[in-house]
Parts: structure tokens; sequence; C-alpha cells
């Protein structure tokens, strides 16, 4: 959403920002998170209607798409999905930072900025786009104000439109989001395949890496239909995240309040960690995501979002546990780990998604991630202490034996994420 509203379409500046759950890569703005500078959160006009036509019809785009993989089949025929990525964590825990990473690798596809609107049928569009003159196009800040510059060929998490248009209640806070090996739609699972090999074949590569803050409740269902597929999951020391995530809200609260289309813009995407229709992942107990929207609408932000953090990586933890094949595809990264160990755990996530990376990238890739130290968490003893006690017991579950409220120790630098 950094594109002005008369932009026209092309590969260079559609360029559009909003919060798929993006992580903190580099760094939480030192200004005040309340103010908002208006053109970060602008969508143009045409990305708007087309937008709003796309996610409107979602079964006329299902047909479009499977017309789509008939004409293309031949371009399509030779080529399976081996061992596709999943980049997954609750928002702010550095799950950008990592996708950004694996989408440079020269066998990689992801989807970009430049795929939407019609993210649905990925080959056309894409072809379509290479057709465009090229113009220069300047890097932008995302929205989120966290120094991650992107342009509209950087990966972004736009899978999420995928799920929506084969499960509209999916992010229905009133049901169960929780889709693990016992979840089966064919006609999703024949799409999403050759949704995949499409893009591989457009982009040219060899292997899909996805960024998906909400496949942290699909890891079950994904490992069933990928069995050699890798997970990289993400977490974060429970101050600090909920510190960022709090941040984040002030400010798409305040930028959707003054660009009403950034709203509906988040619902076409399917973002909805952050701003006025932020909604909680419902992780099989209802009364548990009732009890967090209401904390959360009463104003009780810090509480709430402890318990929320809690429930999310407390199934997670669970869903691990009794998975053992899943568990051995999934390489769990602590936000703290990556910071302060940039180089070591870089070569882990490369290693574990089956990526060769050469030491002069990995060494020019770890001298650009660290953590933040210009501002603490801004929490009263008791707030800390609440913190504490609702998430320490889940924490421990993920290698945390240190006080929640204690910094990372890192070097300075812009803010992983």
């Amino acid at each position: 959403m950094t594109t002005s509203p008369d932009q026209k379409p092309t590969p260079q500046n559609s360029t559009h920002q909003h919060a798929p759950g993006d992580s903190d890569t580099r760094a939480d703005t030192p200004a005040d998170s309340g103010k908002v500078s208006d053109p970060g959160f602008v969508v143009p006009s045409w990305m708007h209607w087309l937008g709003g036509w796309v996610h409107r019809r979602p079964r006329t785009w299902i047909k479009l798409g499977n017309v789509e993989s008939r004409a293309v089949q031949d371009a399509i025929a030779d080529i399976r999905v081996d061992r596709p990525v999943y980049v997954a964590g609750l928002a702010r825990s550095g799950t950008t930072v990592l996708l950004e990473h694996l989408a440079r690798h020269p066998a990689v596809a992801t989807h970009r900025y430049a795929d939407f609107p019609p993210l649905l049928t990925p080959y056309w569009w894409n072809r379509w786009l290479a057709l465009v003159p090229n113009s220069q196009e300047k890097a932008q800040e995302r929205a989120h104000k966290d120094g991650i510059a992107v342009t509209s060929k950087s990966p972004e998490a736009f899978e999420e439109m995928l799920w929506m248009a084969f499960f509209p209640d999916t992010h229905d806070p009133a049901h169960s989001s929780v889709m693990g090996r016992d979840a089966a739609n064919p006609e999703f699972e024949r799409f999403y395949d050759e949704h995949i090999r499409k893009l591989l074949a457009v982009r040219k590569r060899q292997r899909y890496v996805a960024k998906g803050n909400y496949n942290l409740v699909r890891l079950g269902y994904l490992h069933k239909l990928y069995p050699e597929a890798r997970f990289i999951v993400a977490i974060r020391d429970p101050v600090w995240h909920i510190a960022s995530l709090m941040k984040q809200q002030k400010l798409f609260v305040a930028g959707e309040t003054s660009e009403p289309r950034a709203l509906e813009h988040m619902r076409r995407v399917g973002h909805y960690e952050f701003g006025l229709d932020r909604r909680a992942i419902n992780v099989g107990d209802d009364e548990q995501t009732r009890r967090i929207t209401e904390l959360w609408e009463s104003g009780q932000e810090v509480k709430g979002l402890a318990h929320y953090w809690a429930a999310i990586y407390a199934h997670v933890a669970d869903t691990l546990e009794a998975d053992p094949e899943l568990r051995q595809a999934c390489l769990v990264v602590r936000y703290e780990d990556l910071c302060g160990e940039p180089r070591e755990r870089l070569r882990q996530v490369f290693d574990h998604a089956g990526l060769e990376i050469a030491p002069d990238t990995l060494e020019q890739a770890a001298s650009g991630l660290h953590a933040p130290t210009y501002y603490q968490p801004k929490f009263s003893d008791e707030e800390l202490a609440m913190i504490a006690g609702i998430t320490a017991p889940v924490a421990a579950r993920f290698g945390y034996g240190r006080s929640a409220a204690a910094p990372p120790t890192t070097d300075a630098g812009p803010e992983v994420g």
C-alpha cells in the first residue's frame, strides 16, 4: 500500500503494503507508532476495484484458475511440487526476514507483491506483466514502518487468498481454524497443487517457499499433502513480542482510519493480525477465543495478547508433540537466536530447507540481522508479572528459561522480523 492512486498496474509500481502477519525483520520505527504517514496506507483505485472484484467472486476466479491450468497443461505437465518450504509464526516473530532470505535463492519461487490482485491466475498475469515495459522502480518502506523496503518483485504472503477462496470461514473466530491430517478438500488440493506448479513454471524455478502465519494451524494438513515439505516456525520472547504487536496495532488502526480502503485491502488479502478488523485465530477453543476478543475490545491489550500468544504457541507445541513425523519436518527458530547468532541460525534454516547457500552469501545475509536496542517494552511491573504468569509455561516448552522481560543480547542495528 505504498502506491499513489494514479499509478498504473505495471510490474514495477504495483507495490502495496499490508500486514500479513509480517514479522519484525529490521526495525520498529523510533518515532511515535501512532503517528501515521497516510501515503503508506493508500490503495490505488485500479487495485481497489480489481481487488474487490476478485474478493467478491471467488468461485468465478477459481473457474478462471482451472481454465488457466488446462490452457497451460503442457507447461506444467512435468513439474512437481518438490519439498515446499513453509514459514509460519505469529505476526512479528521473524517470518518476513526468513522469507526474504529464502526468496533470494535462485531455485526458489514465492508469491510477490505484483501477483495481487489476480492471484488465482498466476501464469497469465505474470506473462502479461512480462510484456509491460520496464521502468525505474524505487523501493519503498512497508506500511509497518519497520525499515523494510519493498518493490513489486519482493516476496509477500499472498497464499492466504487461496485458502480463503476455498475455506470462507477460515478467519471466523467463532469457528476453529485448525486443519490437521484429517482435513480434506479434493477440489482445493488439486487447485492448490496446480497453482504452485504454475508459479514454478512462470518463474522458471524449482522450489516453492511460502510465508503464511495462519499456516500455524494447518501444519498437519500441509504435511499430509506434501510429506516432504519443510516447515520453519518462528517464535519470539513474549514480552518483546507483545510490545511489537501493540505498536503495530496502534499503527494500523490509525492508518486504516485515515485510509478506509486500506481496511478492505487487508480483508481481501487475508491479513487480520492488526487494525480495525483484527481477529484472533481460533485454535479449537471457542471460549478461549471469545475471551481474548473480549479483552482486546475492552482495552486490555497486554492481557489479551498474553493469552493469545500462549494459546497460539501451546497449540503449536501440542501439535508437534503429538505428531513425530511433523515434528521432524519442523524447525523452530527463536527470534532471539536469529538476532544473536544470525550466521548459525540462517545456516540451520537453509540446511533444513534443503537449499545450498554460498559462504559469502551467508555472511552478507547474517551481517544485516540485529535486534532493536533503541527501545524497551514499556510495561509496568504488574504487567510484566501478568505476562510471565500467563505465558511462562508455554514459553518454557520452547526453551525460554530466562525472565520473559530480559532483552535479547545483540549488537546494535535494525530490528529483525
